[in-house]
């Protein structure tokens, strides 16, 4: 069974910084690339950022340069860590594979607040 748990949001100001973990299930974490997605309000679920098993990256427009996407293959955790935030970061973002894992995979989500 496919068990992601996303932690780490919050409430920051405009420009702060904040750092979002996921513990995946080793099995679908060994060898595939993973993302971390958002969705805002009234839209549709994103990919914001990328890494392959070896560690290649890759962002969407809107946040390269801002965030940093890592994994850990050992404990089978991505993070993302997120800085000069803006008010149109806010959003529950979701690790998953990627692409994204068939079925019912997502997790809860973690919820990021940007607003002063």
């Amino acid at each position: 069974q496919v068990q992601l748990v996303e932690s780490g949001g919050g409430l920051v100001q405009p420009g702060g910084s904040l750092r979002l973990s996921c513990a995946a299930s080793g099995s679908i974490f060994s060898i595939n690339a993973m993302g971390w997605y958002r969705q805002a309000p009234g839209k549709q679920r994103e990919l914001v950022a990328a890494i392959s098993f070896g560690g290649s990256t890759n962002y969407a427009d809107s946040v390269k340069g801002r965030f940093t996407i890592s994994r850990d293959n050992a404990k089978s955790t991505v993070s993302l860590q997120m800085n000069s935030l803006k008010p149109e970061d806010t959003a529950v973002y979701y690790c998953n594979t990627r692409p994204p894992w068939p079925g019912d995979s997502w997790g809860k989500g973690t919820l990021v607040t940007v607003s002063s």
